[in-house]
């Protein structure tokens, strides 16, 4: 089986990979900081003697209440935040929109993908085409997947 371009995350840089890597870590920790508390209630509601023993050595039901006010308060900051982070991406999404709207030529993407002009077009008109591509991520062959077999390969 041939690997997709997505599929390959060796094509990724070092410091792509660190920051997933890094970005999944944090939302698991945030997952997990998060849901403790819930599940600490709901056993405190069903009548786990432990977490009820527990719950009056830190304080009992004032000290809850003070502690789902700090995560109020954090949920509203993290709302903020977020939305915050999404008029941002708006704005920024805007500002490079000029510039996306250059249209490229088909020298151009012949050029850029090391694919002939006429096998370009002759694979256009077909509805299924199958790329494969090397370890590089360049195209390598090109072949039509219609009952014509017609085969528009670069190679």
């Amino acid at each position: 089986m041939n690997q997709y371009i997505i599929n390959a995350p060796h094509l990724q840089t070092l410091p792509k990979r660190l920051g997933c890597v890094g970005i999944n870590l944090v939302c698991w920790a945030m997952w997990g900081y998060l849901i403790f508390p819930i599940i600490t209630i709901f056993n405190w509601l069903r009548g786990d003697y432990e977490v009820i023993n527990e719950m009056r050595w830190f304080g009992g039901y004032k000290s809850l209440l003070q502690l789902l006010e700090i995560y109020i308060v954090t949920l509203i900051i993290l709302g903020l935040l977020w939305l915050f982070w999404i008029a941002m991406r708006k704005l920024r999404i805007r500002r490079f929109l000029i510039a996306a709207q250059h249209c490229v030529t088909d020298a151009e993407l012949c050029g850029y993908y090391h694919v002939e002009e006429e096998k370009l077009l002759a694979c256009r008109s077909l509805q299924n085409i199958t790329i494969f591509f090397d370890s590089n991520g360049q195209i390598t062959d090109m072949i039509a997947s219609t009952s014509t077999h017609f085969d528009c390969s670069s190679t």
